[in-house]
């Protein structure tokens, strides 16, 4: 299911080059709209963290501008923008600083000047929504990288912004917590959140994410459906992104002769159904 259309963030030909002279982002424009969850994508270094930056007005673009819900990020401030977007750093360290676990969470909504009472219901929410409500008198930085991870994500939804941000959410998780995620996932797609995510994990993506953008060398070098776009060796190798393990498996069958259409099919028991029709049919 995809956004309604309606246009959440709005980038038009950003440009951002930091103070050093590194030039991180070369005329991105890309639309995120409203209810979608939509990947960015691409090697280390395309600018994508970069990019995720301007969406809370934490970075301002050199050249071009970023719309959030309608909000110039040039001339809004970051505490006005973050009330409607919640963003979570790839690294769980950047975003961590109270003394405990649950702190950690109460703090936006303090900061926000919500009743106490809502404090207490909320941090209860978001904390047992990740499975770290047992943590609660605990440092932050007690947690394992994991635990962490899921603490920061919990410290944003539990403030309810309407766009939420996840730089790579799913590393250091297992599966488990991976399948934790992916109910996340769900039900804030229900509640009609807008979901960016930046992550290198293919297997993730092509299950859960309606669009990608794939970026490198700062630009937008292509996007569209996970299963369109995470099909095209080409653009995969521009990116440098390996394919999604069901797309390497049929190269392998398609080049042996095994199988010989041009439509890859993305599910194992689809593709499993169809190697035991060829064996039945002698090959």
């Amino acid at each position: 299911m995809e956004g309604d259309g309606e246009v959440a963030i709005k980038v038009e030909d950003v440009y951002y080059t930091y103070p050093g002279g590194v030039e991180a982002l070369r005329g991105v424009s890309l639309e995120v709209r409203k209810g979608e969850i939509l990947a960015i994508m691409g090697e280390n270094g395309a600018g994508k963290t970069t990019l995720i930056k301007h969406f809370n007005g934490i970075l301002k673009p050199t050249r071009g501008r970023v719309l959030v819900e309608g909000m110039d990020t040039r001339t809004t401030s970051v505490a006005q923008i973050s009330r409607v977007v919640g963003l979570v750093f790839q690294n769980p360290d950047h975003q961590l600083f109270t003394e405990s676990v649950y702190d950690e969470v109460a703090f936006a909504l303090r900061n926000f000047k919500f009743p106490e009472e809502v404090v207490e219901q909320r941090v209860k929410w978001a904390l047992n929504l990740l499975n770290l409500w047992e943590y609660r008198d605990r440092s932050p930085f007690s947690l394992s990288v994991g635990e962490r991870k899921r603490l920061t994500i919990a410290s944003v939804l539990a403030y309810d912004p309407e766009i939420i941000v996840l730089d790579e959410p799913t590393a250091g998780q297992d599966y488990l917590q991976k399948e934790k995620i992916s109910e996340l996932l769900h039900q804030l797609r229900l509640m009609g959140k807008t979901i960016v995510m930046v992550t290198h994990d293919v297997e993730f993506v092509t299950e859960h994410v309606d669009r990608v953008v794939l970026m490198a060398r700062g630009r937008v070098i292509a996007e569209g459906p996970p299963k369109a776009i995470l099909g095209k060796q080409t653009v995969l190798r521009e990116a440098r992104l390996l394919p999604p393990q069901m797309v390497r498996i049929y190269a392998v069958l398609k080049k042996h002769g095994i199988m010989d259409g041009s439509e890859v099919l993305w599910r194992p028991d689809e593709l499993s159904l169809q190697l035991l029709s060829k064996l039945k049919q002698g090959g």
